[in-house]
């Protein structure tokens, strides 16, 4: 794993893995419930690399490595984890979305207007799972960061978010935190990692205070 400082909890994750918006979930509480603030890194991670092709789109004819057993499974422990955290979830599995825009998106909200980040990360995530919106739409997420206030910061400009997303240059830089995502050794996600350790999966709240505090 990268290194992290003593005091940031480092989250790699991408918007269309349902175990990421779980894994949300599950810091949420645990951040709620400690004495201390937590700093929480944000770093994203495609997961569908494997399906791309030379221009950086989906391949629809690229083999996944994923069969309908798998995705069954998948649904299985999504549905027992949202019982168990008791999350609202509309869609199970997001398997025809590509997150590659909301990603660019997000990171330039974060370098943008960091007061509106969060809001808007969250944001992403409920399109997605819980209004079943194709978040890969510019449209979609003009819309989310024309809803997303902050009231240390002026609105984001949605003509200034579709010029962002379809950058080059920030599309050269997040395929460079794609690559420094696997090159920390992340293989899945969603992956906690902190202060030289790391866990793996949508682990409840008590893992995550095992692994920071422990």
């Amino acid at each position: 794993m990268s290194q992290q400082t003593a005091d940031t909890l480092t989250m790699y994750a991408d918007y269309v893995c349902p175990f990421c918006y779980l894994g949300e979930a599950s810091l949420e509480e645990y951040r709620e419930e400690r004495d201390d603030p937590l700093d929480v890194e944000w770093h994203p991670f495609d997961l569908r690399s494997r399906e791309r092709g030379p221009d950086g789109e989906i391949d629809p004819a690229a083999d996944s490595g994923k069969d309908d057993e798998y995705y069954e499974q998948a649904r299985e422990n999504v549905r027992r984890l949202q019982e168990e955290y008791g999350v609202e979830m509309s869609l199970e599995i997001a398997e025809d979305v590509d997150s590659k825009n909301a990603q660019q998106a997000a990171t330039y909200v974060r370098e943008e207007h960091p007061a509106a980040f969060a809001a808007f990360h969250e944001r992403v995530f409920d399109a997605l799972w819980q209004d079943e919106r194709d978040i890969g739409d510019p449209d979609v997420l003009a819309e989310i960061a024309a809803d997303t206030g902050s009231a240390e910061e002026k609105e984001i400009d949605t003509d200034s978010l579709r010029t962002a997303i379809t950058d080059s240059e920030r599309e050269t830089a997040l395929e460079e935190r794609f690559r420094d995502a696997q090159q920390a050794g992340v293989t899945g996600v969603p992956t906690f990692a902190y202060d030289g350790h790391a866990a793996r999966g949508a682990v409840p709240p008590e893992h995550l205070q095992r692994l920071i505090e422990g």
